[in-house]
């Protein structure tokens, strides 16, 4: 058989047993066949010891020198079968390589241990969250994996966050809004993705949100007209978020236009847009109190916003979303919204809400006849 330099991939893959495996131990038929024949020193010997026919075995490992493009028996009649010296150099770096890897194999084995414990333990629970952006919802998922709620959670712009709850890859969804008694621009953005009677809002907390700027606000900014007005430069978030449906708002309440902004950065998080501001690529942007303390920036408050989960009306009844409905409840939820600057705990934390209640903002009405 000629030789050939075509590389060849490797796919790992693992199986669930009965029988565990510990230490370096990885099962892969080519170097269990080529160890058996190195050991036994023919092709009758593996065959018995790996508890295989002569001819399977002997099939096998033809099989295995088209794959890899290389002989790896010496065939000689009348002589016991012995490894190529090709062979003999794959299973030695096998070996080395199985023995290098034992501390991160444990961990994986481990890791997958958990994962199927996790999934016959009928006591916890699994939650899909897709959601704005918030330093507080990382803390509700250590709070939730104390109580036997793992929460998945995967952060995207409240637009998007929505749009996922209406398309069924997500259970709950989280976005904010200002708690206003009109505004076109958060009507025009979130009645298509929001119906009263078919979906249920879960307050959350309540949050402040601002001008991040340099400490000490050298700029002198008090609103986002300011920014624009001296044509500072400014974070913009990115397309579909709350903190940008929010730009919107103000922009239009204070009178100027957005796009006289001197945008120069965009960023998708609180943190990282406090992290422009204090790098110095930007002089001010929108962001959350919390972000700014973090980063040792000034901070201009602007407006409180509510953030609000919520679900499809008959999710309540799943038992994940009535769990975190009780964490949302806890004195321990409360306390953490009180240890963060910029949070507060709203009275009616982990409460289901009526839609057209919590956002006074929304009017509906009737299609004329």
């Amino acid at each position: 058989m000629t030789s050939s330099s075509t590389a060849r991939g490797v796919q790992l893959q693992y199986r669930f047993l009965a029988e565990p495996q510990t230490g370096s131990q990885v099962d892969n038929p080519l170097f269990d066949l080529l160890s058996a024949v190195a050991t036994q020193g023919s092709i009758q010997g593996a065959a018995k010891a790996l508890d295989l026919s002569y001819r399977h075995l002997w099939g096998s490992l033809k099989q295995w020198e088209e794959t890899v493009s290389q002989a790896l028996v010496v065939w000689q009649r009348g002589q016991p079968a012995r490894l190529t010296p090709f062979a003999e150099r794959l299973l030695w770096a096998e070996r080395q390589a199985r023995e290098r890897l034992v501390p991160h194999i444990e961990a994986l084995r481990r890791e997958l241990q958990r994962v199927m414990e996790e999934a016959l333990d009928g006591s916890r629970q699994v939650l899909r969250i897709d959601a704005s952006h918030d330093l507080m919802l990382p803390v509700l998922q250590t709070l939730g994996d104390a109580q036997g709620l793992h929460i998945e959670l995967r952060f995207a712009g409240s637009l998007d966050a929505l749009r996922s709850l209406a398309e069924g890859r997500c259970v709950v969804a989280g976005f904010h809004a200002p708690p206003l008694s009109r505004s076109e621009h958060y009507a025009r953005a979130l009645k298509a993705l929001l119906k009263p009677g078919r979906h249920k809002l879960i307050s959350t907390m309540r949050r402040t949100q601002g001008l991040l700027v340099a400490a000490g606000n050298p700029m002198g900014a008090r609103s986002l007209a300011d920014v624009a007005a001296r044509g500072l430069r400014f974070v913009a978030r990115e397309p579909g978020s709350g903190t940008g449906l929010l730009a919107e708002h103000l922009a239009a309440h204070q009178g100027f236009a957005l796009s006289s902004l001197n945008t120069t950065v965009q960023e998708t998080s609180h943190l990282a847009c406090a992290a422009a501001v204090a790098s110095g690529a930007a002089d001010a942007a929108l962001g959350i109190e919390a972000a700014a303390v973090r980063y040792g920036l000034g901070f201009v408050p602007l407006v409180e916003e509510d953030y609000f989960l919520v679900c499809l009306a008959d999710a309540l009844e799943q038992p994940a979303v009535r769990l975190l409905c009780t964490l949302l409840q806890a004195p321990e939820w409360r306390q953490a919204l009180q240890d963060l600057d910029g949070y507060a705990c709203p009275p009616r934390s982990g409460e289901v809400l009526s839609l057209t209640r919590a956002l006074p903002w929304w009017t509906f009405r009737s299609p004329k006849a």
